[in-house]
This record gives structure tokens, C-alpha cells and sequence, in this order.
């Protein structure tokens, strides 16, 4: 493959690219703005979060920050919406669950320096002064413009915990012999003193991801069995998911020395990085490695602030296929496309060069990715690119979820990190 074809079909590609953004308001991480990248919320400045959640009451803020690619800066505003365990509006009012304000300015913002492709980063701590939530659940983060909630810009999920229970649990292999090899069982219980559930089976919802994301996450798993303040959720089916394989990588926190799973860096309008040929995983066995389980670490390791001086870049990605999937379109999947699949990380197949290809727009960093075909359902497979495995490496993150007929909303009351390897039961 020479050089030339390489980056005149990725260029080509990518300029063709026009997404279409709904302003239906969706309650999931969402971007609506084209020029709205590097979305990322936490509880803290660390680099390596679990699932974004604040406890009631606390001094630990959350923090919001992203980037709009163009030169000069505009004035958005955001609100909260409260949802119920399956992530649909409650039936309460702003004044119910937020005090002081109902809406605010995103007041902070930094231009880039020194940078190919100029961009103005924005940033939101909350709570705040002037806005306070009051009661635990799930809340949907808005964030729009021009004071008009219909000029979307972004949303985030994140959930606000009181503790009222203690959850211990491990992740093993499915213990259906089928699926033993393939899969991942996710089994706890739940105890509480001192708090009140009146109908167990009626009342708790529990709720399972796998590392952050939503998308195969499973939702409404009721207790097993009840007995003497303890909640058990020990199924064989109902709590398992697909082992998958350990995440593809590549490092770009710096532009100008070698990088990691990185083939070709050059110049144009902008920096280009050219990836490593991937290939299809599907067919081998599996293989330890080190990952951040689809995550990124947003870092400029060239000098200046790790983000907000971080430049873009555009990455190139192949993946060799002798022939078009019958499984589908390929995409690039990850906490890089909001675990979602996204059609700006749509591969294209060009069948003469027996390969998949993507040009993109990322922020320097440290990633992990997948490549994925769409499932049954709205679904994420990966059978036909990169395989399951019981083995591998994955996080977990258990949540409880109260339906309190007195309050008539989700209380979130329980929260569990897992981790397969350090939980492992076989």
C-alpha cells in the first residue's frame, strides 16, 4: 500500500464526512455539535475514573470539560434532569431535586496555544454556589446555548449516591457450560440495616455496566432471593455479559517521538498519524495484556497543560479483511466515540486494498478502541473482529436503585466497583 493512496483515500474520506446531529434531546451522552469534541466528566482530576457519580451532600465536585474547534468562544448555559433507574424523566419538579438556581453559565474557558487546530476548552464545576442537588438518582447534564434548551449542545449521565447498603460480589466465568469459555457472570448481594425497603422484589432495580459503558449495560435485575436484610442476585443468564477481548491501543500524547502501535506521523494543514495495519481477532486465542478497558488518558506530554494545550490530530485506521463483513458495517468503538456507535467512527471498505479504513479528528492522548459490527437490537458484537473471552480483563460496576413509593423517584443506594481479574471466582 503506498503512502500516497494511504492518506488521499483517509483525506478524502474525512472531508466527505457530514454528520447529521438530531436536536431531539436524548438522555444519554450524546454530542450534538459537530465541533464539540473531547467530552469528558468526572468526579476529580484523575486520568482513570470509574462510572461518573458524586455522593449526595459531597464537597467532591464534578467536573465537565470540553472542546469547541473554532477560534473564538461562545456563552452556554446548563440545567439537570432528574431520571428514574431506566433513565427516563422522573415526574419531579427542577425545584424538587435542585436548589438555588435552575439553570447556570458556563462561565470558565481557555483558547489553545501553540496548536494546528485552534479550539476553546470549557469547563464546569458543579455543585456550585449557585446550583445544588438534593436528592440521589440519576440525572441527566444539558448543556446548550443562546439560553434556548432546544440548542443542544451535549449531554452527560452521572448519578449522585447516598450510601444505605453494602454490596460484596465477584465476576467469574458463566457458569452456563455453553457459555464458560465466552462469557462473564457478575454475581453479589446487597445487605442493608436501618433503611427501610418495604417490597424487595417490587421496590430494588439493580443495574450492571462494564467498563462505563451504557450500551450493553443490564438494567431491572431484581433480587434472587430475600432473607434477613440481605438481597441476593446470583442468576446464571440474566447477569452475564461478553467477555470480549483485551482493547487495541495507540499513543499520541506526544507528536514529535515515537508512539506506541504508531506506523507514520507527517504534516499537512495538520499533524497525520498514521496507525499499524489492525487485523481480525476473532479466530485466536486470547492474550494478556495491559489496557484502561476502552478508556483514554487525555495528556500533551510535548509541553504545556495535558489539555488544554493538547493539539488535534488525524488519525488513521485500518483493519485488513479479505473480504466486506456479512456482520455489518465496522466501527471504531470506545470511550473515543461515546460508547456509542457512532457514525463519525464508521469505517469505509475499499476492496481493493482488502482493508477497512478511517481518517478522524482526536485530541492527543493515550486510547483504547475496539473494532465492532452492529448487533440485534442496537446491540455491539464482537465475534466477527475481535472475539469473546471469560479471561479477559474487564471492569464492573454494580449500582442499587430504590423505587420509593413515599418519594416517587429512583434513589440510588448502593454502588460497587468490580474488577474480573482482582474478583475473580472460578
Amino acid at each position: 500500500m503506498s503512502l500516497k493512496f494511504f492518506v488521499t483515500t483517509f483525506l478524502g474520506l474525512f472531508l466527505l464526512v457530514n454528520p447529521v446531529f438530531s436536536a431531539e434531546l436524548r438522555y444519554e451522552n450524546y454530542i450534538y455539535d459537530d465541533l464539540v469534541e473531547t467530552v469528558l466528566l468526572s468526579t476529580n482530576s484523575e486520568i482513570y475514573n470509574p462510572v461518573a457519580i458524586m455522593d449526595l451532600g459531597t464537597t467532591n465536585a464534578m467536573k465537565l470539560k470540553f472542546d469547541k474547534l473554532e477560534a473564538s468562544n461562545e456563552f452556554y448555559q446548563y440545567t439537570f434532569i432528574h431520571c428514574d433507574a431506566s433513565w427516563k424523566p422522573s415526574n419531579l419538579q427542577k425545584t424538587e431535586y435542585l436548589e438555588g438556581n435552575t439553570m447556570g453559565n458556563i462561565e470558565n474557558f481557555e483558547f489553545s496555544t501553540n496548536t494546528f487546530q485552534q479550539y476553546v476548552q470549557y469547563e464546569l464545576i458543579f455543585p456550585n454556589q449557585d446550583m445544588n442537588l438534593t436528592i440521589s438518582g440519576n440525572y441527566l447534564l444539558i448543556v446548550y446555548r443562546n439560553f434556548d434548551e432546544e440548542d443542544l449542545v451535549l449531554t452527560r449521565r452521572f448519578m449522585v449516591f447516598e450510601d444505605q447498603t453494602d454490596i460484596t460480589g465477584n465476576v467469574k466465568p458463566a457458569t452456563n457450560p455453553n457459555d464458560r469459555f465466552y462469557k462473564q457472570e457478575v454475581d453479589f448481594e446487597v445487605s442493608y440495616e436501618d433503611y427501610l425497603i418495604q417490597n424487595p422484589f417490587n421496590d430494588i432495580n439493580a443495574v450492571i455496566l462494564q467498563n462505563n459503558s451504557w450500551n450493553n449495560a443490564i438494567y431491572n435485575l431484581k433480587p434472587q432471593f430475600v432473607n434477613n436484610n440481605i438481597l441476593q442476585f446470583n442468576y446464571e443468564n440474566e447477569n452475564l455479559f461478553n467477555g470480549v477481548s483485551e482493547f487495541r491501543f495507540f499513543d499520541i500524547r506526544s507528536l514529535r517521538n515515537f508512539s506506541q502501535n504508531v506506523a507514520k506521523k507527517f504534516t499537512d494543514s495538520m499533524v497525520n498519524v498514521v496507525l499499524k495495519v489492525g487485523e481480525l481477532q476473532s479466530h485466536k486465542n486470547y492474550v494478556t495484556s495491559l489496557d484502561y478497558n476502552g478508556k483514554r488518558v487525555i495528556q500533551n506530554v510535548d509541553g504545556g497543560d495535558a489539555t488544554e494545550n493538547g493539539d488535534y490530530t488525524l488519525v488513521h485506521f485500518s483493519l485488513k479483511s479479505p473480504n466486506k463483513l456479512s456482520a455489518g458495517d465496522v466501527y471504531v468503538y470506545g470511550e473515543l466515540s461515546d460508547w456509542r456507535l457512532n457514525e463519525r467512527f464508521k469505517m469505509t471498505y475499499l476492496p481493493e486494498k482488502e482493508a477497512y479504513y478511517l481518517g478522524v479528528k482526536l485530541k492527543q492522548s493515550y486510547y483504547n478502541y475496539h473494532y465492532v459490527v452492529p448487533g440485534k437490537d442496537s446491540t455491539i458484537e464482537y465475534s466477527f473482529t475481535e472475539g469473546n473471552h471469560s479471561e479477559t480483563e474487564n471492569d464492573y460496576t454494580v449500582l442499587i436503585y430504590h423505587r420509593d413509593a413515599f418519594y416517587g423517584y429512583d434513589r440510588l443506594i448502593g454502588k460497587m466497583n468490580l474488577n474480573s481479574l482482582t474478583s475473580r471466582k472460578d
